[in-house]
């Protein structure tokens, strides 16, 4: 068993004791981008890097050759998306590090496992997380001999390709299974439970055939829908996220079923005492057209919404629950706009046809999408748990390597 030494950092821990400590401004040339996001274009040649794990396009490259991309701000400070090569643009205020001495994918591997435990502890926190410079030229790195780091990343490569292509595999077993349940909730809601039933062509070509017994209607028709509000955003006296009362907007909708017990924005009562807002009743059920059009959830408190929010009110003679799956088909009567986007306003929300089942029925359907895709997000839940243990285990595999708390079996 080697030797090993106390590196002197918490983050660090033992290290062995013939390695050498030596500053990343050392062993490599640190410098930042000069590009700025709105220089972005989707049909750009060039890879452009920015803050964050996504890879835009731009018209023009500025760096060609091997770079560790660092985020200066953001969510992303500190962390390292990007180990690229070739031609490629860079954000202004994400950092490269080129001109390696030594293995550029040792000290990969070293700052992508222990760089950002730098940020989380706080140092360089501010209202914007953002990450300075001394802080990354300074950062500590402890280095075996070439030779050794060569053989911790032909190591590292491998197991990590190995954990990389099993989580791959589950990650395609996931979309599989949100595949499958997008086709039991289509099926259910425009073709009932029975396959035996009577079909009749619905007149509408997203829709198709449905049950004969059932009709087509427009939304307007069926339910009773509110839209909300924005109160004015340099009036920060209307805005009160301490004490104030739940305000929904796009970012409190995401894949529950339900709004989240506390929302991210909340209205102050003073706005409420002074312009005297509609609010929302208990029950609704709310859809996204703005934006990110077609997110849906049910509230269970009275709440307020922005104006990007449809909300349909509970009525005694409708099944809000059936229509929580069914409004995907609303999405089907949305304009595109020149990106591509699908674009809703009140007017086209009210006059989209929907599948009008009798009531009886929407409520058993309801019932049992509620059952089946609650088994199947079961083993969605499952199967993302075991992606996040792999991910906890390739972290800790890297962190041993780097570190040499375990030596490379011979």
């Amino acid at each position: 068993m080697r030797e090993m030494k106390d590196s002197g950092h918490e983050t660090i821990g033992l290290v062995p004791s013939d390695w050498t400590e030596k500053r990343l401004k050392y062993l490599c040339k640190i410098q930042t981008g000069n590009e700025d996001t709105q220089n972005a274009n989707p049909e750009g040649k060039y890879p452009f890097y920015v803050r964050s794990p996504i890879v835009e396009h731009c018209d023009r490259y500025t760096f060609d050759g091997e770079g560790i991309l660092v985020a200066g701000d953001g969510a992303g400070a500190g962390r390292i998306f990007h180990h690229v090569y070739g031609k490629y643009a860079v954000h202004q205020r994400v950092y490269r590090l080129s001109h390696f001495a030594g293995n550029a994918d040792f000290i990969y591997y070293y700052l992508s496992n222990l760089f950002p435990h730098e940020m989380d502890k706080g140092s360089a926190q501010s209202t914007v997380p953002s990450m300075r410079l001394p802080m990354l030229l300074n950062f500590p790195l402890f280095l075996p001999s070439k030779k050794e780091q060569d053989k911790i990343v032909t190591f590292l490569d491998s197991k990590c390709s190995e954990i990389d292509a099993i989580s791959a595999d589950i990650q395609k077993e996931i979309e599989t299974l949100e595949q499958y349940k997008r086709s039991v909730i289509t099926e259910a809601v425009t073709k009932g439970l029975n396959p035996d039933v009577e079909m009749k062509d619905s007149g509408i070509k997203y829709i198709g055939a449905i049950p004969s017994a059932w009709t087509i209607r427009r939304i307007k028709d069926i339910y009773t829908l509110q839209t909300g509000f924005t109160p004015d955003t340099k009036q920060s006296d209307y805005y009160d996220d301490e004490n104030g009362l739940d305000w929904i907007t796009i970012a409190d909708l995401g894949s529950e079923k339900n709004i989240p017990k506390s929302t991210k924005s909340k209205i102050s009562r003073k706005y409420v005492n002074l312009f005297r807002p509609v609010p929302t009743p208990k029950g609704s059920l709310l859809y996204s057209f703005k934006l990110s059009v077609g997110q849906v959830a049910f509230t269970d408190r009275l709440i307020f919404t922005n104006e990007a929010i449809a909300s349909f009110l509970p009525t005694n003679d409708v099944c809000l629950n059936f229509l929580y799956y069914a409004a995907f088909l609303i999405e089907y009567n949305a304009n595109t706009n020149i990106y591509g986007a699908h674009i809703l306003n009140q007017q086209l929300i009210k006059n989209a046809h929907i599948v009008n089942p009798p009531i009886d029925e929407q409520h058993e359907i309801a019932k049992y999408l509620d059952s089946k895709c609650l088994e199947i997000d079961a083993i969605v839940f499952c199967k993302k748990q075991q992606i996040e243990t792999l991910s906890r285990y390739k972290k800790s595999l890297i962190y041993e390597y780097v570190t040499g708390k375990k030596e490379v079996p011979a």
